[in-house]
């Protein structure tokens, strides 16, 4: 199978996980650069900020014609993360390979936890009175874009859910907010190493992750988002399993 068909499969699953979910789509794209089209973890970082900013604004203008982002909140949520997003960015320059290769897998057996337990009820109003926690977790989710170039979405809505109080459509439309956000912010302190990139793979998978986000987003309305996190969490967990088995050998 050509590079060209990998990138387009690729793009088109991203873009789905982010157009439906909110988030995720990243966690899925570095593997997919780095083991289908042969980046290396640190361009793969780099790379996936591209697809998934990109990605997420077109996401992100699907669900706020829908009304479904909550603007003055997620700019809030948002702006904890940005600086820490660049900082986060600049050291991962200096990293091995393998250590990001292993923090990721252990990110993505993250997300695949908090899909996978019992969401929480939110007590209405309880947002309000929780600011020093929206902060912290827009400040890690921040850290986590920099890093490892994932949006961060995979947390960014049950934070949302649970420290605002957010309903979940809400929570799924202002994640991609916070998602671009961060994501511009990192990609600030790569301008050098996005040069570089291989074109030809990151086009073709852009492509086919914005049209994916269109349709996730049809996708959203139809199937029960519960039953949406199982599926998506039992792929991420198998990646994660081959990435760390990768590492490690």
């Amino acid at each position: 199978m050509t590079a060209l068909i990998l990138a387009l499969i690729a793009g088109a699953v991203v873009g789905l996980t982010l157009g439906a979910l909110g988030g995720g789509g990243s966690v899925l794209a570095v593997p997919a650069l780095i083991y289908l089209l042969g980046f290396t973890p640190a361009a793969a970082t780099t790379a996936s900020l591209i697809i998934v900013t990109a990605t997420s604004l077109t996401a992100l203008y699907a669900h706020a014609r829908a009304g479904h982002v909550r603007w003055k909140a997620g700019a809030a949520f948002a702006a904890a993360g940005i600086l820490p997003a660049a900082a986060a960015g600049a050291a991962s320059t200096h990293l091995p390979p393998a250590v990001l290769t292993i923090a990721f897998a252990a990110t993505a057996v993250l997300s695949t936890v908090n899909m996978l337990r019992p969401a929480d009820t939110a007590r209405p109003g309880s947002g309000d009175v929780q600011p020093g926690k929206a902060a912290g977790a827009g400040a890690g989710l921040g850290t986590l874009t920099g890093l490892l170039g994932v949006g961060g979405g995979f947390l960014a809505v049950p934070a949302l859910v649970t420290v605002l109080a957010f309903e979940m459509e809400a929570a799924v439309g202002t994640s991609l907010l916070v998602i671009t956000a961060n994501s511009l912010a990192s990609l600030a302190t790569r301008s050098g190493a996005a040069t570089s990139l291989d074109w030809t793979a990151i086009g073709p998978f852009i492509g086919t992750a914005i049209l994916g986000a269109w349709d996730g987003k049809r996708m959203a309305a139809k199937v029960s988002g519960p039953r949406l996190q199982r599926i998506f969490a039992v792929v991420l967990l198998t990646v994660a399993a081959f990435m760390l088995a990768d590492a490690v050998t």
